[in-house]
């Protein structure tokens, strides 16, 4: 068979929020398989075995049958090439250690061209690992050679470069998974939780509440000691030294054995304990010299090291280091066995992924100072059954929190507190952490700010700790019933039709209701009255802006079916979704938008995200947009000038719906058939001048502010107060 041309990337779309495919972030890819067209997988001579041989866990895909095996079977039976794309990318996304699950491929209006969207929690990720699956598909079609391994290792590479690291993703995930939106801030791992004024940040296993002063207490261990000692913790004697010279004399006034460690290094970095030699002291000495300002000399506490995770004032996981050893087998050398029974071990890795990391002779100085106590180094060839001891401290991973004794809690939590560090790593040494610290000369030597949590997520031995649901809890106390935990009021406005006056008069009655509200229209960016900016801010980099500022307490965020199709909505979910028509379809052949039903995918995007605590606002004069009702989580407001349509008498005749209408010329909210008039529409006017208002915009509006609870009295105040011409600008950033 010829060799077939290459599948053409047309179009690469990074969708940032909810949008037409899914609730979450995604890159559409715009793809066209020229002569692949004629070509279903079934067709391809060998094209299956070869695909299936280099990715055995396509197997795991249920595709669309919805069974183990199902994406198999239609690799049998002929499917087309950008579908088996689509299942190669998330395959790739798995293996580098990116979990990803949705994915989908549609064919557009123009033959053998097609949409596929896959899962993709960072940009950059994603077109790595759609470039490698784009390779391996046309290797596996032209039956041409392709490293798997390496196009894995691309991806993974980009990962560990691009995404979040473990300590900081599993905080996120655990505020995820209690409807708390997130907001990367950086390209590291700065990351706000939550919107507007309800946010918090964190930085890795710091936070917002932790203060400068702590960190910088916590990363000078000896005014630390003096400070726990101070309060009764239990500290080892020691002191700082300025020489190999002056680290042999503190020994000795100290008392042998001795800690060698600089003074405000960190993971355990050139820490060398139990030394009772002066030349292994005064050689440690230049072990711990470069990784801090100071080098300190410390009494030798003996027992196993421990890191105690303190959160909020609570122990919440616990973990026990091991002293890391070979055998000799009288014919390997040192360097050999370290590789054959520490590296190789599968919970060994350079990624920040591992529990345990691998151990390099040729740079770590202190395992080769701890070899040469030994009288050995890296090419010795140790007697067969001789146990030689490779690491003392730093391989704390296995989970000991069920065994830490109520005091031994207490003092951990006493000495954070001591500190002033709302999450802290408590290093402590202790010949049983079950008993009491003073029944057994036990004592903690370090107190660390930022503390790594992946050996309690991934502990070598024993169960993981869910960590990141404590500090979650930490940042978002779950007794708080104020509300929706980390959100502002949002209110999406979607449509054409004078959406922009009516988020304008929504943000006004918000105003009026005493939050500070932001806004983002087609007439501009403003914060309360103030307008920020006057160009068209009806998109997602200006809508984010407000859900990053500490001052909104709510915001109103207009969008229309371009905005949803270029980027997606910029919340995750929204209080009040207001879709006021259908419009617009002829602008939009470039996303292959060309029919008007076609719109109806477009525009529920707005009210897919409503909370179920929330509502729909739709315009029932437009049967489209009333048929929208069945999608919305929430509950839903009806709005239209006539009182009589179908679906209106219908919605307030089911569970008491929600209507605005005008009846004898009067603004009149309907609850069932229950009604309170808001006032006429010859009173309902804007402003000073008394301008006239579009009635469904006026509708609408009424219907958004209704669902926010604002008192109706309010509402009609609200509207005669709001003054339809723009404020001038005072060009102030947000």
């Amino acid at each position: 068979m010829a060799k077939l041309n290459d599948i053409q990337l047309l179009r690469i779309n990074y969708l940032r929020g909810p949008n037409i495919w899914t609730y979450r972030p995604v890159l559409e890819v715009w793809l066209d398989l020229g002569e692949l067209e004629d070509y279903p997988s079934h067709t391809i001579p060998g094209f299956t075995p070869r695909l299936t041989a280099w990715l055995p866990a396509l197997i795991e895909h249920h595709c669309g049958v919805g069974e183990r095996g199902g994406f198999l079977q239609r690799l049998e039976e002929g499917t087309w090439c950008g579908h088996v794309l689509e299942h190669i990318v998330i395959e790739l996304l798995n293996l580098a250690g990116m979990p990803t699950g949705f994915g989908q491929t549609r064919s557009t209006s123009q033959r053998g061209v097609y949409r596929m969207v896959f899962r993709a929690r960072d940009e950059s990720v994603a077109r790595v690992a759609l470039a490698q699956g784009h390779a391996l598909i046309m290797a596996a079609i032209n039956d041409e050679p392709f490293d798997v391994k390496a196009a894995v290792a691309r991806v993974r590479t980009e990962v560990d470069d691009q995404y979040l690291g473990p300590s900081t993703a599993c905080i996120v995930t655990a505020a995820t998974d209690r409807g708390i939106p997130h907001i990367r801030l950086n390209d590291g791992n700065l990351v706000q939780l939550g919107y507007g004024a309800s946010q918090r940040r964190i930085w890795t296993a710091e936070t917002e509440f932790t203060s400068a002063i702590a960190e910088g207490i916590a990363s000078d261990k000896d005014l630390t000691k003096t400070l726990l000692k101070a309060c009764g913790v239990p500290i080892p004697e020691g002191q700082v030294v300025n020489s190999p010279a002056e680290a042999w004399e503190a020994a000795q006034d100290i008392g042998l054995p001795v800690v060698v460690k600089p003074s405000d290094g960190n993971h355990g970095r050139g820490v060398t304990l139990d030394l009772r030699k002066q030349e292994d002291i005064e050689a440690a000495y230049h072990v711990a010299y470069p990784e801090g300002s100071d080098v300190m000399v410390e009494s030798f506490i003996p027992g196993d090291e421990h890191r105690l995770l303190v959160v909020g004032g609570k122990v919440v996981a616990a973990a026990r280091g091991e002293v890391v050893s070979i055998t000799g087998n009288g014919r390997s050398t040192v360097r050999e066995l370290v590789d054959t029974q520490l590296n190789s071990d599968p919970r060994r890795g350079y990624e920040e992924e591992y529990p345990l990391e691998i151990i390099d002779l040729a740079t770590d100085t202190k395992v080769q100072l701890e070899l040469k106590r030994q009288d050995l180094g890296a090419d010795s060839v140790p007697a067969a059954g001789r146990v030689i001891v490779v690491q003392r401290n730093g391989n704390v991973a296995v989970d000991c929190t069920d065994d830490v004794h109520p005091e031994v809690a207490y003092i951990a939590q006493l000495a954070a507190k001591v500190v002033g560090l709302d999450i802290a790593g408590i290093d402590m040494v202790a010949l049983d952490i079950s008993k009491p610290l003073h029944t057994q000369g036990g004592a903690i030597v370090e107190v660390n700010a930022g503390p790594g949590l992946l050996m309690h997520l991934k502990p070598a031995v024993g169960a993981p700790r869910p960590v990141g649901q404590a500090i979650a809890e930490h940042l978002f106390p779950s007794e708080d019933d104020s509300g929706p935990v980390g959100r502002i009021p949002v209110v999406g406005v979607a449509g054409t039709r004078s959406t922009s006056t009516i988020a304008r008069l929504v943000a006004w009655l918000l105003h009026l209701g005493g939050h500070h509200t932001g806004l983002a229209c087609r007439e501009g960016l403003f914060l309360d009255r103030r307008c920020v900016e006057t160009t068209d801010c009806a998109h997602w980099e200006a809508a984010h802006r407000l859900l990053m500022n500490q001052t909104v307490q709510a915001a109103v965020i207009e969008s229309d079916a371009r905005t949803i199709l270029r980027d997606g909505l910029a919340y995750d979910r929204c209080q009040v979704g207001v879709v006021t028509d259908m419009d617009g379809v002829e602008t939009l052949a470039e996303f292959d938008v060309h029919e008007q039903d076609q719109m109806t995918k477009v525009m529920r995007t707005q009210v897919d995200v409503v909370l179920s605590e929330g509502a729909a606002v739709l315009n029932a004069a437009i049967e489209q947009v009333a048929d929208l009702a069945p999608l919305s989580d929430g509950s839903v407001v009806l709005y239209a000038q006539d009182p009589t349509l179908p679906v209106i008498v219908e919605h307030r005749a089911t569970d008491n719906g929600r209507a605005v209408i005008v009846k004898n010329g009067r603004v009149v909210l309907a609850t069932g058939s229950a009604e309170h008039v808001l006032g006429s529409l010859a009173d309902l006017t804007f402003g000073r001048n008394a301008v006239v208002p579009d009635t469904d915009a006026l509708l609408a509006a009424v219907g958004a502010a209704w669902a926010l609870d604002i008192a109706p009295d309010l509402i009609g105040a609200g509207i005669k107060t709001f003054e339809p011409d723009l404020p001038a600008p005072l060009g102030l950033p947000t």
